[in-house]
C-alpha cells in the first residue's frame, strides 16, 4: 500500500464521503419510523387479504417487523445508489477514468507500482464502504432507541449486519475494479459493472415477489445479505464465505490484469 496515494484519495473524496454518510444516516433512521407508523396497519391489512403477503415482500424485507423494515431499507434502490458512489463510481473513475483522461500514466510515473496503486485504492474503497455502512446502522439504532423499540432489536447482531453489508459492497467494488482495470474508457467498464449489479438486483427482487422465480435468487449477490435473518439469528457462514470468494477472485483478476494493460489515454 502507498501512503501518499492513500492520503490523496482520502483528501479528494472527504467531501463526498461526508455527504454520503449524512444521507445514509438519515436513511437509516427512516425504516424504524416507517415501521412504527405503518407496520401494524400493514400487518392487519395483510391478514385481511392473504394474497397481498407475497407482494408485500421486497427483496427479503417487509414492514411487519422492525428487522424486516431494516432489511427493506438495505435492499431499497436509494440505499444501493448511495453505497454505489464508493462501490462502483469510485473504482471506475480512479482507474479507467484516470486512464481515459490521460492522467494515470503521470501518477504511475512516480515510484508507485501498479499493484500497490490498485491495492491502496481498494483499501480506501473498503474504508469508505465501512464508514458508510456504519452510518446506516447508527441512524437505525438511534431511531430505534428514540421510538422505544429496542426490545424488538437484537443490538448485539448489528455489528454482524455491518460486517455482512461491508462484504457485499466490497465484493461489488472488487468487481467494479476488475472492470475498471480492463478498459481504457469508463463507458465499457461502467457497462459491465452496471450490468452485473442490475442483473443481480433484478433477480433478487423478482425472486422475492414471484414464487416461481425464487430459485433465481441465489444467483444474485444481494441474496447473500439477509438483514432480517442476521438480526434474528446471527451471521450465515455460507453467505460470508461466498462473498469473500467473489471478492478474492475479482481482486486476483485485477492484480493479474492491471500490470498487463497499456496506460496511455485512448486516441
Amino acid at each position: 500500500m502507498n501512503l501518499a496515494v492513500f492520503r490523496h484519495a482520502l483528501r479528494q473524496n472527504r467531501g463526498k464521503l461526508l455527504v454520503v454518510v449524512v444521507a445514509l444516516a438519515f436513511w437509516g433512521t427512516l425504516m424504524p419510523i416507517i415501521y412504527s407508523t405503518f407496520g401494524v396497519t400493514m400487518a392487519e391489512l395483510v391478514k385481511q387479504f392473504p394474497l397481498m403477503e407475497q407482494f408485500s415482500q421486497f427483496g427479503g424485507g417487509d414492514l411487519f417487523t422492525l428487522s424486516g423494515s431494516i432489511a427493506l431499507g438495505f435492499i431499497h434502490p436509494i440505499a444501493i445508489a448511495l453505497m454505489a458512489v464508493f462501490a462502483i463510481a469510485f473504482p471506475l473513475s480512479s482507474v479507467a477514468g484516470e486512464r481515459q483522461a490521460g492522467t494515470l500514466e503521470n501518477v504511475l510515473a512516480r515510484p508507485v507500482s501498479r499493484r500497490s496503486f490498485y491495492l491502496t485504492l481498494l483499501v480506501v474503497t473498503g474504508l469508505f464502504i465501512a464508514v458508510a455502512m456504519a452510518a446506516v446502522l447508527i441512524g437505525t439504532a438511534a431511531a430505534t432507541a428514540a421510538l422505544n423499540l429496542l426490545d424488538e432489536l437484537e443490538l448485539g447482531n448489528l455489528p454482524l449486519l455491518w460486517f455482512n453489508g461491508v462484504l457485499l459492497y466490497l465484493a461489488i467494488a472488487a468487481i467494479s475494479f476488475a472492470a475498471s482495470v480492463s478498459f481504457d474508457r469508463m463507458g465499457p467498464a461502467a457497462g459491465i459493472a452496471a450490468a452485473i449489479v442490475l442483473t443481480a438486483y433484478f433477480l433478487q427482487i423478482l425472486g422475492s415477489l414471484w414464487p416461481d422465480a425464487e430459485p433465481l435468487q441465489p444467483y444474485s449477490l444481494f441474496y447473500y445479505l439477509k438483514a432480517d435473518e442476521i438480526l434474528a439469528t446471527g451471521l450465515p457462514f455460507f453467505d460470508v464465505a461466498l462473498l469473500l470468494v467473489v471478492t478474492i477472485v475479482a481482486v486476483a483478476y485485477a492484480l493479474w490484469m492491471f500490470p498487463r494493460r497499456d496506460l496511455a489515454a485512448p486516441a
